[in-house]
């Protein structure tokens, strides 16, 4: 393999912000992951980010619109989700008591995740889950 070039694969969505494209955006991943043994998860998480981004800022508006960003390299997919921005707060992990009924989400990504970054790009956040693919932990896909 030549220096320059790499086997990290990347693909993008754009999704308007209204609720019924969260199934779109999962919908979407499965295909992309379609026979990966981690492509559940991975929806999963596409879906929570997805969902947080239209309840919690601008991506829920008529005109919002939230990216959805999948790397896939052989020992890492990224899952990467960014919002419009306009937020009172920004996201945060937080350890809900068991009478919450809201506020678990990044807590759920964080245990499926190897790793969960998050990023004030002066417009939104983009939130970014890491999770080591199955092929790095001795399986083949």
């Amino acid at each position: 393999m030549h220096e320059y070039m790499s086997r990290v694969r990347v693909w993008g969505l754009t999704c308007p912000g209204f609720r019924e494209e969260i199934s779109r955006a999962r919908r979407w991943t499965h295909d992309v992951l379609t026979g990966h043994p981690q492509a559940d998860d991975v929806a999963l998480i596409v879906s929570e980010l997805g969902t947080n981004a239209l309840l919690y800022t601008a991506s829920g508006t008529d005109v919002g619109v939230f990216h959805v960003a999948l790397a896939l390299s052989n020992h890492v997919i990224a899952i990467s989700v960014t919002d419009a921005g306009n937020a009172d707060t920004a996201p945060t992990i937080t350890y809900a008591n068991e009478d919450a009924l809201r506020g678990r989400g990044l807590d759920m990504i964080r245990t499926l995740a190897h790793g969960v970054t998050i990023h004030n790009n002066g417009q939104g956040h983009t939130v970014t889950a890491e999770l080591l693919t199955a092929r790095f932990t001795g399986c083949a896909w």
